[in-house]
């Protein structure tokens, strides 16, 4: 994995012209697919689950970064590395016994990533970071997109990056949740590597465009 990722969310794609808007991901300066499953319990929001994760498989020419909202991922794990996954990442406040959870996702062949809803502290994860390839920091609540970005969210991402450096470890930092072209540049001096855009870049009149844009932020 390199740094300075975007990641746009397919969760504000059209679902009407999913894989139009595939295609442009793959046409595009984005680095990964980002896609969020909801379960209604977890968070107040259902989203989309296993078959549209297989067809959007089936076109992606970029790693597939899901997100579990959903309460027990364990049991879902094999699955969905089998549906194509290469990152899975599941919430800290949803795993009982992370530690085993982290092992499972690494013993199916996924990078492994721990989801921090933005009342979680990063200390929670002082334990654990050196197991973990990617930390998502919640920059808004959980459940829906086009939120308002979480101002706490620079003073919490440079605390998790002084904990990974403290720790030796080799963890992405990932944002998700109202990135724009105002905040990208200072996410990244805080130590993000990977933005997760969806209205931003869903949207914009050329989202093409408005991902090179952005993406010229970062480098």
């Amino acid at each position: 994995m390199s740094s300075k990722l975007i990641a746009p969310s397919i969760l504000a794609a059209d679902f009407a012209n999913l894989q139009r808007d595939i295609e442009m991901i793959n046409n595009s300066d984005a680095d990964w697919f980002h896609i969020d499953i909801m379960d209604g319990v977890f968070v107040p929001n259902i989203s989309f689950g296993m078959p549209v994760l297989r067809d959007i498989n089936k076109h992606a020419s970029k790693p597939i970064d899901v997100h579990l909202m959903i309460v027990d991922p364990d049991r879902y794990i094999q699955t969905f590395a089998d549906l194509g996954a290469d990152i899975l990442t599941v919430h800290y406040e949803a795993c009982t016994h992370l530690h085993r959870t982290l092992q499972a996702i690494k013993d199916a062949g996924m990078k492994a990533g721990v989801a921090l809803n933005p009342h979680t502290p990063t200390s929670l994860l002082e334990d654990v970071i050196r197991d973990i390839d990617l930390v998502c920091v919640m920059s808004v609540n959980p459940g829906f997109g086009g939120q308002k970005f979480i101002e706490n969210t620079y003073d919490k991402v440079a605390a998790l990056n002084s904990l990974i450096i403290r720790k030796g470890a080799t963890t992405l930092i990932e944002i998700d949740g109202g990135v724009t072209n105002k905040n990208a540049s200072q996410l990244i001096e805080k130590g993000a590597d990977v933005l997760v855009a969806g209205s931003f870049v869903f949207k914009a009149e050329n989202p093409v465009t408005t991902i090179k844009n952005l993406k010229s932020q970062i480098i």
